[in-house]
């Protein structure tokens, strides 16, 4: 029996919908629990969020000006496309009901734009609002990503992320007893974690409901918590080489549920801001070096995943 390599975000989209779609990247103007007080201050150790917002996402333009500006960029040169307003920057489920509804409805209202991924934290997901996304995907595509970044209780308070896997667990069974579609974004590398650790990653988040899953290797940012720690202390932390993470993200994914999708490996920060490590590899080329060495394996995603109990 041949297997399926991988189960990619592109193949899932290409099943999804009857036409080609595009993510708009919106940073809708909000903070975050760790970053106001309410869990904490600063954020998370390893966040520094120009990493990950292209230039059009200004808080001071609006959703719909964010939107028409990167739609104009794509529509040139695919007329026929249609968007998803992928909000990204920060807790995009961090606000009084009445305004987190008011931003998606002027994303859903903006020509073309046919469904919202909403980024957001675990502990940050009431049921109100999960009955209210809920009734928007009766009509409109909706995922909702969850910021994991490990399983591992020690890890996430050494990282300030705020909440714990046990939160993570419960919003992302929360969301899809709701009917929603659930994604999980995954950091492999944090400090702590050997190989062992973050294989066990794959293990537990298999046991999950989730559609997408995003990972990406550690990266060490300029003007972040993490970037001092790793001045002072320098052996708390393994930063992989590019070979040495392709193996490790197809040790990953052998064990990983064979029903998600893999969005992607690896996330690529501005070069002015990242410290380490540089590889020198555009994402496209870093997925071919993956497909590459998964067929000199002659393995698969899911080939030692095993259905666990609570599953």
């Amino acid at each position: 029996m041949k297997h399926q390599p991988l189960r990619t975000f592109g193949d899932f989209l290409q099943k999804t919908f009857p036409f080609k779609v595009q993510k708009i990247s919106i940073n809708a103007g909000f903070t975050c629990p760790n970053r106001d007080g309410t869990k904490g201050w600063g954020g998370c150790t390893y966040c520094n969020n120009q990493t990950f917002s292209p230039q059009y996402c200004a808080t001071e333009k609006s959703v719909t000006e964010q939107l028409e500006e990167g739609i104009c960029f794509f529509s040139r040169k695919y007329p026929q496309m249609k968007y998803l307003a992928y909000f990204q920057s920060y807790t995009n489920t961090y606000g009084s009901l009445e305004s987190l509804l008011n931003r998606y409805n002027e994303a859903l209202s903006y020509p073309d734009v046919v469904g919202l991924i909403i980024g957001t934290r675990p502990d940050c997901m009431p049921n109100e609002l999960l009955d209210a996304l809920s009734e928007i995907a009766k009509k409109f595509f909706v995922l909702i990503e969850y910021g994991v970044e490990s399983t591992c209780n020690k890890t996430l308070e050494y990282i300030n992320r705020g909440h714990t896997y046990e939160e993570t667990v419960d919003a992302i069974d929360r969301t899809s007893k709701k009917g929603l579609m659930c994604g999980a974004h995954l950091i492999l590398g944090l400090p702590g974690e050997n190989r062992e650790m973050i294989l066990s990653h794959a293990r537990k988040i298999s046991e999950l409901p989730l559609t997408t899953v995003k990972l990406h290797q550690l990266q060490l940012i300029r003007h972040t918590q993490m970037a001092k720690q790793f001045e002072e202390n320098p052996e708390k932390f393994h930063l992989f080489s590019a070979d040495e993470y392709i193996d490790l993200c197809i040790d990953f994914i052998e064990l990983f549920n064979p029903e998600f999708v893999l969005e992607r490996f690896v996330s690529q920060s501005p070069k002015e801001l990242l410290i380490a490590p540089d590889w020198g590899l555009k994402n496209f080329e870093f997925t071919a070096k993956v497909d590459k060495r998964i067929a000199e394996r002659e393995t698969w995603q899911g080939r030692l995943f095993k259905t666990s109990l609570r599953a």
